[in-house]
């Protein structure tokens, strides 16, 4: 049985009804609160796009202020076994989430797109070659491919990915970036990856303008 997730909500900026859908998917120890304040930024070039970013389901070990969408060994102390427990876990419940916004909007999958954030990027690449229906992209910032050597056997549906790493980053090693690259573009995805020069573990602005330019081609509207 998947949990419910909570979420914050913004937009269209237009007013008119929601062509197309980014959901934010918060890093650990975070919430979704952390990554919505991108509606600000984004919301006036994807005007007719609803912006939604859930909390993840439990409360962060390390972090209890924050969530966690599942457990980090070298953090809090859990297993390995209790990591990969959780993920799938958590991916459930986000899979059942990206289910009800698309119904909520009356959109279909291709007219959705995922932006994640550290542990949320490896949250997304987890959960989007996975589903039915391919979504119209995903977009990861400083995060990794969880068991790279699983993912072309478990793809389902292919869908456009950018990735982007700050070559500073102290918390997930910029290595992260062209593995997963590598096992994307072997699984037969369409795969973009972007360094950013001088960034540590967060968002620069020419990843965010990036970001920007890849969901203006891929959302429809």
């Amino acid at each position: 049985m998947t949990r419910k997730l909570t979420s914050g909500r913004r937009g269209p900026s237009s007013g008119h009804r929601a062509s197309s859908a980014v959901v934010f998917v918060h890093g650990y120890g975070a919430d979704g609160a952390d990554l919505l304040g991108l509606a600000d930024p984004l919301g006036p070039h994807l005007p007719d796009t609803v912006f939604f970013a859930p909390n993840a389901p439990e409360p962060c070990a390390a972090n209890p202020m924050g969530y966690q969408w599942f457990p980090i060994p070298w953090l809090d102390g859990s297993s390995e076994a209790q990591a990969l427990d959780g993920l799938a876990r958590a991916a459930a419940d986000l899979d059942a989430f990206l289910d009800g916004g698309l119904e909520e909007e009356r959109l279909a999958p291709e007219a959705l797109a995922l932006v994640g954030f550290s542990q949320g990027t490896m949250m997304s690449l987890q959960v989007a070659p996975r589903r039915a229906a391919p979504l119209a992209g995903l977009v990861g910032f400083s995060g990794r491919l969880m068991q790279p050597e699983r993912l072309e056997a478990e793809t389902v549906s292919r869908l456009p990915v950018l990735l982007i790493h700050g070559d500073q980053d102290e918390v997930v090693p910029p290595a992260c970036l062209p593995e997963a690259t590598d096992a994307l573009v072997a699984a037969g995805f369409e795969t973009y990856s972007h360094v950013s020069e001088g960034t540590g573990h967060g968002i620069a602005h020419d990843g965010l303008s990036l970001a920007l330019s890849f969901l203006r081609e891929k959302l429809p509207g």
